[in-house]
């Protein structure tokens, strides 16, 4: 059965790398009329944004790729990568960044045409603004950490793009240039602590993390409360790919119970847990009561 929420994140992937290309050319054009290092600064974290785009438009089309003989659980794990490429790449902006601006320090440059090179930057930023909720939002939606992870980046570049038109406004009034370079370092660290922070989180993903706390509760109750006539549930383990959900446990039933009967309390608890978690995978393993181990799910 197809996945109908395929062709939104695909278009989104898309439109996410336009609307990067257009914050671009407006950023770069705000530089070009400043020569300002801070917003050149900008600018190339949004050459980033481009590619990072680019990246997880690849990654969401192959993602959405269904089961096949070489990938039985699918491929959604190729959102993760996007993730990590992004991060890499966050990072050697920074790294870039702090280099311009480390030569801006030692031979300040005074600014030309401020006021229209502040009032581009702060256009672009609220394109950015409006984008990076939009992707946030999707992305928790669909489960997408692609999505997310394009989405949290743009939010960095809101925040450091803020903090840059409000320090040159500040340089302006003042004709303190050297404020100039010290926010384009700024800007480089926040974006470097911002890409660790996808790395790290896409790393988990790639080491099959286990379902967020609230999550886990969730299964938890769904399968406590729709487990009539089982003795107990142990051994529950879950696990993310992407957008997928995996969750595996053991259900212990009265040795007596025929296959037919356990076979309904395993549909009604897949079902439960179906309509929590669209798509998620679950797997039970039913065993005979002297098989319990009084732990686990308890059964209500």
């Amino acid at each position: 059965m197809p996945d109908t929420k395929a062709p939104i994140a695909k278009r989104m992937a898309a439109a996410t790398v336009a609307v990067a290309l257009v914050v671009l050319a407006i950023k770069y054009y705000a530089y070009v009329l400043t020569g300002s290092v801070a917003l050149f600064s900008d600018a190339l974290e949004s050459i980033v944004n481009v590619v990072a785009g680019l990246v997880a438009l690849w990654a969401v089309t192959v993602s959405y790729k269904p089961a096949d003989s070489d990938h039985h659980f699918g491929h959604t794990k190729a959102e993760y990568f996007s993730a990590v490429v992004e991060g890499v790449l966050i990072v050697v902006a920074a790294l870039l960044i702090l280099n311009e601006a480390w030569g801006a320090y030692w031979n300040p440059r005074g600014f030309e045409a401020p006021l229209e090179g502040l009032l581009l930057n702060g256009a672009a930023t609220v394109i950015n603004a409006v984008w990076a909720t939009l992707l946030i939002r999707l992305g928790r939606t669909h489960r997408s950490p692609a999505l997310s992870a394009d989405g949290r980046h743009i939010r960095a570049d809101v925040v450091t793009s803020v903090g840059v038109i409000a320090g040159l406004a500040v340089a302006t009034a003042t004709g303190w240039t050297v404020l100039d370079p010290i926010l384009a370092a700024l800007v480089a660290l926040n974006i470097l602590y911002e890409g660790t922070r996808v790395v790290t989180s896409s790393l988990s993903g790639l080491m099959d993390q286990a379902i967020d706390a609230e999550s886990d509760a969730k299964v938890r109750e769904a399968i406590s409360l729709n487990a009539d006539g089982a003795i107990e549930v142990h051994d529950l383990k879950t696990r993310l790919a992407g957008r997928a959900m995996f969750i595996e446990f053991h259900l212990v039933v009265p040795g007596e119970m025929t296959v037919a009967k356990s076979h309904l309390i395993c549909d009604r608890i897949e079902d439960a847990l179906q309509e929590l978690f669209a798509g998620a995978t679950v797997l039970i393993h039913v065993e005979p009561e002297d098989e319990a181990k009084q732990t686990g799910v308890p059964v209500l």
